[in-house]
């Protein structure tokens, strides 16, 4: 019985890993495709969605026990890089933004 179990936890790891790999194909191709035109407004979106990497972070550290030494420091690790990439998609947003406006005469 602990045979097929192990069986069936190998071949699932084995497919997340292979999920993994490919999406990381597809990943590049898409990126590799888009104008650069394109790319700075489309990557500031994507770094705003780290919102929700930065309230999972704070769920994790509130959830994990006082002792749960790894949960805590990649919970903390997880809100100090996540709220980095938020702050840096809005400052590219506003960089971006701000070569549209009118510039004002002297």
């Amino acid at each position: 019985m602990d045979s097929i179990i192990s069986l069936f936890t190998d071949a699932a790891t084995y497919r997340l890993i292979t999920i993994v790999i490919l999406s990381i194909f597809l990943g590049i191709e898409v990126i590799s495709r888009v104008p650069s035109v394109l790319h700075t407004p489309l990557m500031s979106g994507a770094n705003a969605i780290h919102g929700v990497v930065i309230i999972g972070a704070i769920i994790v550290m509130g959830q994990a026990e006082t002792t749960d030494y790894l949960a805590l420091t990649l919970g903390f690790l997880a809100v100090i890089l996540g709220t980095l990439n938020v702050v840096g998609g809005f400052v590219v947003t506003d960089r971006m933004l701000e070569m549209f406006s009118k510039k004002k005469k002297k």
